[in-house]
């Protein structure tokens, strides 16, 4: 069994910055893909941003230029830097852990963001 906790959530300022931190443990398998996805009210939830373990990315249109995704294979830890955050960035954003086979599926509990005045 794999356990994720989400941490950084927070209130913050239109064009302000956050970080969010994923830190896995558990019985964690090497090759692993790692993701953000976030769901804002009312709406489907949606992925942000990936990152392999061998290190390719991939982000949204929506974040691209603005949010850095990265992690740290010795800590088992995935980070979202999010800067120039806009209103639509608010959501509860939910760390995602899986295999390449894509038959283990691990999700955390989230963490809110919201961008507002």
């Amino acid at each position: 069994q794999v356990q994720l906790v989400e941490s950084g959530g927070g209130l913050v300022q239109p064009g302000g910055s956050l970080r969010l931190s994923c830190t896995a443990s558990g019985s964690i398998f090497s090759s692993n893909v790692m993701r953000w996805h976030r769901q804002a009210p009312g709406k489907e939830r949606e992925l942000v941003a990936m990152i392999g373990s061998g290190g390719s990315i991939s982000y949204d249109d929506s974040v691209k230029g603005r949010f850095t995704i990265s992690r740290d294979n010795a800590k088992n830890t995935v980070y979202l830097q999010m800067n120039s955050l806009k209103p639509e960035d608010t959501a509860v954003y939910y760390c995602r852990l899986t295999n390449y086979a894509g038959n283990m599926d691990y999700w955390g509990k989230g963490t809110l963001v919201t961008v507002s005045s």
